[in-house]
């Protein structure tokens, strides 16, 4: 069963959906100009029976608030919003599924004590600096549309075909129109000053499992430069890749992804356990 709540943070009011599964929770942390309604294909499968799948709208997205302050809008901002938001649903230990925008948060939560792994769709760690940003995403004339305050009609449908390919609902093209255009500005401005953590050392020092999983059609990311990524916290080593999947993998091919979701939280529950028994 499947419950909506909103929870006030210093960001907004935030709405969520989640499920009463048992298992260890999962917090799933959609991308920029998204929604929590992109993880439908997980929330509307047996993984939401097994876990506690959490789906939120971030600050300016979907059914959440947009922010008084666009500081709130800041890798920084957002980070203490979704800390925030752990802390009122009284999550002792989970996990987060982090897309886009949602994955970058994700590492800015890495230190996070109750944090039991990572799992990062479309969301390359970056070092500090433009040359690490160019190394880490594509360029090309869409590049702009990361950062674009303002989306004109045509802006709406080519991030629309970029995130989704095919397949995709009316209701995802209408929260790219819904989204507060500061969020894009202020996210990727972020990233650019490194106003954030060093996203790649991070991950290659991490105390848990990061597990990399992408579609083999990724339009913004480099696959390549995932594969220079190394450490002991990666799961299974290396970066995966679903073949017939964007940017969006877990929609796109959502057997597959849930499988690997599934396997990934058993793997990071069984650490989790070790460690705390330690």
């Amino acid at each position: 069963m499947l419950h909506v709540r909103t929870i006030a943070t210093s960001a907004g009011a935030l709405r969520l959906t989640e499920s009463d599964g048992a298992g260890l929770p999962i917090l799933m942390l959609h991308g920029t100009g998204s929604s929590r309604a992109v993880f439908d294909r997980q929330l509307d499968s047996p993984l939401a029976r097994k876990h506690r799948l959490i789906a939120v709208d971030l600050p300016g997205h979907g059914e959440s608030e947009d922010a008084a302050d666009p500081a709130a809008y800041s890798l920084r901002g957002m980070t203490q919003a979704m800390t925030e938001l752990v802390a009122r649903l009284a999550l002792d230990r989970f996990m987060i599924l982090g897309w886009s925008l949602g994955g970058h948060i994700a590492i800015e939560m890495i230190e996070h004590k109750g944090l039991a792994g990572l799992m990062l769709c479309g969301a390359p760690p970056v070092g500090h600096g433009t040359l690490a940003m160019l190394r880490a995403f594509r360029t090309s004339w869409d590049a702009p549309l990361a950062s674009k305050e303002d989306y004109s009609d045509r802006d709406v449908a080519r991030f629309f075909s970029l995130c989704y390919g095919r397949g995709a609902t009316p209701e995802l093209l209408a929260a790219i129109r819904r989204a507060d255009g500061r969020v894009r500005s202020a996210t990727v401005r972020s990233l650019m000053r490194g106003e954030c953590l060093d996203q790649r050392h991070a991950v290659e020092t991490a105390r848990i499992p990061v597990a990399l999983v992408n579609g083999r059609e990724e339009p913004f990311v480099r696959l390549s430069y995932l594969d220079t990524l190394a450490g002991p916290s990666l799961w299974h080593g290396m970066p995966l890749v679903i073949e017939d999947a964007g940017h969006a993998p877990f929609w796109d091919q959502p057997a597959e992804f849930n499988q690997l979701l599934e396997a990934f939280a058993s793997d990071a529950t069984f650490r989790e356990t070790l460690r705390r028994s330690a």
